[in-house]
């Protein structure tokens, strides 16, 4: 058991650097504004020196506009002593008048990539909290440092200019996920990116306020704790946090005017449908920038594979490059999508085999089923057993035509309604299903004979879910 380690500024001298006042933490929240009337922010706080200045600083600038701030510590269960370590955190939080609430995540734990998985679910439970109470606005402690150890990390794993401009002040975060779904839109904001961390220890020595020092911090089996080491050893030869820091601010100015011009070529070449697919203009996305024609390429890839961001930067521009040499004469498949050739342009579409997610969901509920459709049964939906949302699969289009014959359903219509989604994208459409087989298909407008109920499936592109492929930056 390795329990942190309490800095209590009473016995401990001033860390250096100058406290973060007030007025300049204002100043780092305005540009992530405009801020609803007394606002209620949300702020994830451990208990480190990070986000424990940034909830002094955050409260007193919501009291100052007579709103509040609602702090929330993830007890990751990762090591016994966390449970204790949170309710230390909330402990602080109420000498101080700050409303703090602890949130568990339960289940089994992955075995490789803890951190990433930590993080993962460190914001959706945030998300889901923030949801729940309707909160708009959900604050982060990462400052200069972790900035700077972003870059590095995105720099060695080869990313482009947009994962060189590392986090964003303000990200969009819809909040959805496996229980019930609402249409609320959460703002994850970073206010303290600019500033070192020095600054906010000195900040907590002069409110006399104590912070824990994470051991898994040190742990150097983490590559962020390698990084941080290396910054001190490369600063000499001018790798310092500030530099790295500028050199992403200003790789996130180019990213916004990227983005800019990247959207209004999507308009022009790409075609989404509501049943999770896009087709693309291959002659006229040719003709776009090689820059922009491969954002644009980024850009789908990453909405109809269901995930944040796109595929590795390496592996994107291999195909960039066959597909801008000639036009294709076969599929081929990346980021959990097919690129097929059709009808003249590119169909892209979501690969079958990646869609494997399967939800159970009661009536008057929505739920999100493989990151890219918003599923419901409506109040009064009555199945045989359980209802389940999962692909079609080319064993369920078999199965379809034989339950509308032996239904005496519209052959005729079912067919034309097949026709009018594209072959390769069939297989991966979202099927409602229950003990007797195939119960609705809402992209072929299909409910079963004598089923009641309202069914839907409503595409929402990956970018929508996780906070954009690229992100605003302020």
């Amino acid at each position: 058991m390795i329990a942190p380690h309490i800095i209590d500024p009473a016995t401990s001298g001033a860390p250096e650097g100058k406290p973060l006042s007030q007025a300049e933490f204002a100043q780092l929240m305005a540009p992530a504004g405009p801020f609803e009337p007394a606002p209620h922010l949300a702020l994830a706080i451990s208990g480190g020196a990070d986000s424990m200045a940034l909830c002094l600083l955050a409260a007193a600038w919501a009291k100052r506009r007579k709103g509040r701030v609602t702090a929330l510590t993830i007890n990751h269960r990762l090591r016994p002593e966390s449970g204790a370590e949170a309710k230390q955190v909330g402990r602080w939080l109420r000498q101080r008048g700050i409303d703090h609430h602890i949130l568990e995540w339960r289940g089994a734990k992955p075995k490789t990539g803890v951190q990433a998985a930590a993080r993962a679910a460190r914001l959706g439970l945030l998300a889901a909290w923030c949801g729940r109470h309707h909160v708009l606005h959900l604050l982060s402690g990462h400052q200069l440092e972790d900035q700077a150890g972003t870059l590095l990390l995105r720099l060695a794993a080869g990313s482009g200019g947009d994962g060189l401009a590392a986090m964003p002040l303000v990200q969009d975060v819809a909040v959805l996920g496996r229980g019930r779904v609402g249409d609320a839109s959460l703002r994850l904001i970073r206010p303290l990116l600019t500033v070192p961390g020095g600054r906010l220890q000195a900040h907590l020595h002069g409110a006399g306020q104590a912070w824990a020092e994470d051991p898994s911090n040190c742990n150097p089996a983490y590559a962020r704790t390698g990084l941080a080491a290396a910054l001190g050893d490369l600063a000499p030869d001018g790798f310092t946090a500030l530099r790295l820091s500028r050199t992403a601010r200003r790789a996130g100015q180019d990213r916004i005017a990227l983005e800019a011009v990247c959207g209004e070529a999507l308009a022009r070449a790409a075609m989404p449908h509501p049943a999770g697919f896009f087709q693309l203009d291959w002659q006229l996305w040719q003709d776009f920038p090689e820059a922009i024609s491969r954002r644009v390429l980024v850009r789908i890839l990453a909405r109809v594979g269901a995930r944040d961001f796109g595929p590795r930067l390496a592996r994107v521009e291999r195909l960039w490059q066959s597909l801008r040499g000639a036009y294709p004469e076969q599929a081929a498949t990346l980021g959990g999508c097919r690129i097929v050739p059709y009808q003249g342009g590119l169909l892209i579409c979501r690969e079958p085999a990646a869609a494997s997610d399967v939800v159970t969901l009661k009536p008057g509920t929505a739920m999100l089923w493989d990151r890219r459709f918003k599923v419901m049964v409506g109040r009064g939906g009555h199945c045989d057993g359980a209802c389940t949302v999962g692909r079609l699969g080319t064993d369920g289009i078999a199965a379809l035509r034989r339950q509308m014959a032996d239904t005496g359903a519209n052959i005729k219509a079912g067919r034309a309604a097949l026709a009018r989604i594209p072959a390769p994208v069939r297989p991966s459409l979202p099927v409602f299903r229950d003990l007797d087989g195939v119960l609705a298909l809402p992209h072929l407008d299909y409910v079963r004979a004598g089923a009641s109920g309202l069914f839907r499936a409503a595409f929402i592109p990956a970018g929508s879910v996780g906070g954009g492929i690229f992100g605003p930056v302020a």
